[in-house]
């Protein structure tokens, strides 16, 4: 069995007089594997993390402020106009509206410290607030998809000239959320789906100003259904692909950018490790990726023998993949017939 309470990695240097039969390396997340720790530097890494989280809060704040402005707009201008198309964008934009309430809401909450109860912190809750937007967008694109194809087969009379006002109000407010989000769009899943909520509203506001454009040019009265299906379409593959991505996360579901064969095979050329069993990875959020693994190692392997090997495989999951933490096991070749491994 294995020691509850966490050793650092030692280095090569100074290694201990003994070990126990299970060891484990314990890495802080915000510092990499190659850099030594020290509480000033946990500080400084906690309170960098602080400020980036108040910043993300900052950036979906005025985005929000911004996207319900136009979600007033479009509702006005669809009733004015009668417009589907508008009203789909509408209908889109106050689904983002709800997903940047969500997405506000999971930056504060992952701002919160660990403490015994949360032992990961709220790190996760950027990966469900992506979830419930994904979920969100699905249902909205069923929605206007069903509506568009009924306009399609009998188009009502829609009003132009406020469709294409609204519709250029739409795009202009999208613009700037998204000159708003840009800044901090690659820093967690959670940002990244707020920016492309933003981007398709982008798209969907110019989809309709091209249907007020037909409309009023051509009096092409199929444009405006035309427009809310190509909405949809637009809409459907991006929420597909973020709760895949979502959903890959909480089913703890290796991440695509690490080989576990690969891994594996890193790990069996550790000169004193014979076996390598019950491996896992998986990610707590979208920069948060973990390993544990029972490593069995040779009987020569004393004290010192295997604090060098907990070293290495520490080094070897940071340096060669993205592994930002990791707990290793590591037991004599008898152990593992005793071992009760329900996966």
């Amino acid at each position: 069995m294995s020691d509850n309470r966490p050793s650092p990695a030692p280095s090569a240097g100074s290694p201990r007089e003994s070990a126990p039969a299970s060891s484990h390396v314990d890495e802080a997340v915000a510092h990499s594997h190659d850099h030594a720790h020290s509480p000033g530097d946990e500080h400084g890494a906690h309170s960098h993390d602080h400020s980036h989280a108040g910043a993300s809060t900052k950036r979906l704040g005025w985005a929000l402020a911004v996207t319900g402005a136009v979600v007033v707009a479009e509702l006005l201008g669809a009733f004015w106009s009668g417009s589907l198309s508008l009203a789909a964008d509408a209908g889109h934009m106050v689904v983002d509206a709800s997903g940047l309430v969500i997405a506000l809401i999971a930056a504060r909450l992952m701002r919160r410290p660990r403490d015994e109860k949360h032992t990961w912190g709220w790190a996760r809750s950027e990966v469900l607030a992506a979830a419930l937007q994904a979920g969100m967008l699905l249902v909205i694109c069923v929605m206007v998809a069903w509506e568009g194809a009924w306009r399609l087969v009998s188009p009502p009379e829609v009003e132009a000239g406020p469709m294409l006002l609204v519709g250029v109000i739409g795009l202009v407010a999208n613009v700037v959320s998204l000159a708003i989000l840009a800044g901090g769009r690659d820093s967690n899943l959670n940002m990244k789906a707020a920016f492309l909520e933003v981007a398709n509203d982008a798209l969907g506001s110019l989809a309709v100003i091209v249907a007020a454009g037909a409309e009023w040019a051509f009096g092409w009265t199929r444009a405006d259904a035309i427009a809310s299906l190509l909405i949809a379409v637009l809409m459907a593959p991006r929420a597909l692909t973020l709760l895949r991505r979502s959903v890959a996360i909480l089913m703890e579901q290796a991440p695509a950018n690490v080989d576990v064969a690969k891994l594996r095979a890193h790990m069996l050329g550790v000169d004193g490790v014979l076996d390598v069993h019950d491996l896992h990875v998986a990610a707590v959020s979208s920069h948060l990726v973990t390993v544990t693994a029972h490593v069995t190692v040779t009987h020569e392997a004393d004290g010192p023998s295997r604090d060098r090997i907990i070293h290495e495989l520490g080094e070897c999951a940071c340096h060669h993949f993205p592994i930002a933490h990791s707990t290793f096991q590591l037991e004599c070749p008898e152990h593992a017939s005793h071992e009760h491994i329900e996966h």
